[in-house]
């Protein structure tokens, strides 16, 4: 079995709509970035690149490379998923946090869940989302971007 982490924080801004694990939420700020700016998957996926020894995103999805230009993330999640099959591995768990004052997750979580499941091909219980607020503190408490971490879990397909 292996083990990564990933994490990604996104500046907010008027200019965009807020994307959070693959659902636009109706909010009046979103994150500012080169593809949709969805902090939650992009952790997940830096999570799932780093358990395989695989580099993060930002080696495979550049932000130099005009093709992922406003990109869906949950494209690029399937194509993380893709590429650990084709190494022979599997997702075993998924479990990411957002840290964010506004808007409330919970509304939107199991949507979350199921997005990023049916993305890696996984069981929606195995992918897990929550949050949290910074009660305040720091960029993210005075409502300036929100971050996201993720812990994955995969393992070598047996057979």
């Amino acid at each position: 079995m292996r083990v990564g982490m990933g994490y990604d924080v996104h500046r907010l801004t008027t200019e965009r709509p807020l994307v959070l694990g693959g659902v636009t939420i109706p909010c009046k700020m979103g994150l500012l970035g080169h593809s949709d700016a969805d902090v939650l998957i992009h952790a997940v996926c830096d999570a799932l690149l780093g358990a395989a020894g695989m580099g993060d995103i930002g080696h495979h999805f550049p932000d130099t490379d005009y093709r992922f230009k406003g990109i869906s993330s949950l494209v690029l999640l399937k194509q993380v998923g893709e590429l650990l099959s084709r190494n022979n591995l599997s997702i075993l768990n998924i479990d990411a946090t957002l840290l964010a004052e506004q808007p409330k997750i919970a509304p939107y979580r199991i949507e979350m869940q199921n997005n990023i499941a049916r993305a890696v091909n996984i069981a929606p219980a195995m992918a897990h989302v929550k949050a949290t607020t910074t009660e305040g503190l720091g960029s993210i408490g005075r409502g300036e971007g929100i971050a996201a971490m993720c812990v994955a879990l995969i393992t070598e397909k047996i057979g």
